[in-house]
This record gives structure tokens, sequence and C-alpha cells, in this order.
């Protein structure tokens, strides 16, 4: 019976069924990256139509983080009872149809509750995509399977960007949502008709033990699910911080523009937010396809080391150029190692508690990216700049190194 199981469960997804579902992820991970940015792209029409002052509507961006960290914690677990396809497809329609909620909030409350719910769809979205990613790939295939969906995230955003410059000047906002929600609804529809299941089965001595608790720190996973959550928690620290606040940023530092470089109209600050999301996503898929050939050891270490480098040299920019450079090095080298150990973090765990590792790794992740841009609001409104603001935040880069460090010398789960 054990030697049926251990068979079942190394059986891979075929070849069509795993491009189907590759691109099933990606185009899920592109809608969840035009989500987040939005709301902060049609921040100011919003404002002016709501009458929210600053501090409101930073509670509204922060809401939808709040609900990623109990979607990811539900949503995981639930993906290792129920199987991944169901819980996905609630994800994606919770998440759709909350985006569009987005459009018909009228005031602060409604805001705030239709963002948490929106946020809770997403948060149980992503550790599906990361087991299924785990689940349909070879163990030597990984992270460039992770890589290759997740780096939808930062396509989303800037084509989120994009959309939002290239609207006339006086376009209501709530555009932006309704093309956010209804597209979801749709792409639901697909997962239920293209995506095959991937989660084997739980029988047996298996499933006396199928537990979240017992997934996360039983048989000597307590050491590797520490370190990922330190790994974890830093790097969306950082990553949000950027994400949220490097458009504002930019514009603070007053850079020298011996040349002009817009993209499509934006502005300085949007024009970093492009540049940092763009290099991302080649960041994403050259380190997953070096950390399935290497290991991720070294390329995670230097990746947290040129993630601290681009950091000190976006501080200390002082014209346009440079600090776009680092923008895109940064984004590079943070967005890539994320979305790479998303692949990896999902293979510590076995096949029957992956969801639930998935899905605690992303909760406790998520909690950095909400405290990240508080830290940096908090900062500012003590009065440091642009410079100081960034500095006093880079060490989160040293810590999340040394955490990735120690992780590679753990064992990984064999299904």
């Amino acid at each position: 019976m054990a030697q049926m199981e251990s068979s079942a469960q190394s059986a891979p997804v075929q070849a069509g069924g795993a491009i189907v579902t590759i691109v099933i992820c990606f185009m899920v991970a592109v809608l969840e990256g035009f989500d987040i940015q939005a709301i902060g792209l049609v921040a100011p029409k919003l404002a002016s139509q709501t009458g929210l002052g600053p501090e409101q509507l930073g509670l509204v961006f922060s809401m939808t983080n709040v609900g990623l960290v109990f979607g990811a914690a539900l949503g995981g677990g639930l993906a290792d009872k129920w199987g991944r396809k169901p819980v996905f497809i609630l994800a994606v329609l919770i998440f759709g149809l909350f985006t569009l909620a987005t459009a018909f909030a009228n005031d602060y409350y409604s805001l705030l509750i239709v963002r948490v719910l929106t946020g809770f769809g997403l948060g149980a979205a992503i550790p599906n995509i990361m087991a299924i990613a785990a689940e349909i790939s070879r163990p030597d295939r990984r992270a460039s399977t992770a890589t290759m969906m997740f780096c939808g995230m930062p396509l989303g955003g800037a084509g989120s960007a994009i959309f939002v410059a290239n609207l006339p000047e006086h376009f209501d906002w709530r555009l932006v949502f309704y093309v956010g929600g209804i597209v979801p609804l749709v792409l639901a529809l697909l997962i239920w008709v293209g995506m095959k299941e991937t989660r084997v089965a739980v029988t047996g001595e298996q499933a006396a033990k199928a537990n979240p608790i017992h997934a996360l720190f039983g048989e000597g996973r307590t050491p590797s699910t520490l370190l990922l959550w330190i790994t974890f928690f830093p790097t969306l620290l950082l990553l949000y911080m950027l994400l949220n606040w490097l458009p504002s940023l930019m514009a603070g530092k007053d850079l020298a523009k011996p040349l002009e470089f817009y993209v499509a109209g934006l502005k300085i600050g949007m024009n970093a937010s492009f540049t940092f999301n763009l290099a991302s996503v080649f960041g994403a898929l050259l380190l997953g396809q070096i950390i399935d050939r290497m290991g991720f050891r070294w390329p995670a270490i230097i990746c947290y080391a040129g993630l601290l480098g681009a950091l000190v040299g976006l501080a200390r920019a002082t014209t346009i150029e440079p600090a776009l450079m680092f923008a895109g090095i940064a984004g590079f080298f943070i967005l890539g190692a994320q979305y790479a150990l998303y692949g990896v973090a999902a293979s510590f765990y076995p096949s029957w508690g992956r969801g639930a590792g998935s899905g605690a790794v992303t909760a406790v992740g998520r909690v950095g990216a909400i405290v990240g841009p508080i830290a940096a609001g908090e900062l500012l409104a003590q009065g440091f700049d642009a410079e100081q603001t960034i500095l006093a935040l880079a060490p989160a880069a040293v810590v999340a190194g040394i955490a990735v460090f120690l992780l590679s010398f753990r064992k990984q789960a064999v299904d």
C-alpha cells in the first residue's frame, strides 16, 4: 500500500496539462498584481470623490494585506483537505467579486470591508499556486516553474500603471475595478474547465497525521518552518515598502534630471516603479533557472547581497539615471529571490501538508508586507528623508540573507 501511495504521489501532471496550469496560474498572478497596484494608482481620484484623508487611505491600502494574511493561512490548509482546484476557483471568485465591489464602495467603511475580502481571496490563491508549482514539476524544475507563474504579478503591476496612465484625464476611477473584477470571474470558469487537480488523495497513515500543526512542525520541520518565516517576513517588508513608497520617495529626493526618461507619460516616481516591476520579471525567470541548476544557497545569498547594495545605491542616488538603475536592480533581486523561494518553500513540506506550509509562509510574509509601508510612513513622519528611510530598513535584507543561508542546510521533504 505504501509503495502504491508513493508511486501515485510522484506521478507528474502530463506536459500538456502542466502548460495549461502554468498559463492559468500566471494569469491569476497578473490579475493580483494589477489589483494590488491599481488601488494606489487611482488613490487621488478615489480620495477626492470619497473625501478620504491620507490616514484613511493608508488604512484602506493596508486592508488588502490584512485580508491576505487570513486568506493565506486558511486557504492553504483547506486546499490540503478539499483539493487545490476547488479552493483555487473559490479564491479567484472571491478576489474577483470583491475587486468588482470596490467600484461600488461609496464610503470609508465599505471600502475597508471590500478590500479585506479582496485580500482574503488573493491570499487564498497564493499558497495554491505555490503548491501547484511543486506538484506539476520535477524537483529540479520547481523554482523555475514557480517563477514562471509568479512573474505575472509584476507584469500585472506594470500593466496597471500603463493602463491608468493612458486613460482619459477625467476617467472614473471605478473603471479600473470593473476591469480588475470581471476578468477574474471569467478566469475562474477557465480554471474549472481547463485545470486538472494536482493534489493526490491522502489515505492510511498520512491521513491520520495530515493536520496543519504537524505539517509545519512535525517530523523535524520546526527549524525549516521558522527559517522560512524569518526569510519571508523581512523580504516582504522591504518589497511592500518599495511597492508602496518608491514613487513618493523618488519624488521626495528632488532628483536632478539631465535627461528626461518617461514611459507612457509616467512621472519620475512612477517610472521608478515601472522599472522596478519590469526588471523583477527578468530577475525571477533567470534566478528560477539558476536555482534549479545550482541549488538555492549561493544564488539566494547573492540576491540579498545585491538587494542590499541596490538599496544603498537607491538611497544615495542624486540623479534620475542611477535612481532608475538601482530601482531596477532592487526589483531584479528582491522579486527574483521571492518568487524563486516560493517554489523552494513548498518543497520543504510533504504533499499532504504542502498547502498548509505554503499558506503559513505566505501569511507570515504578508505580515511583513503590512509592517513595511507602516514603518516607512512612521520614519517619514518622524522627519527622516528618503535616503534615511531606505537605509534604516535596508538591514532587513541582511536578516533574510542569513536566514536563507541557514535554510539551505535543511533537508527538503521527499514525497
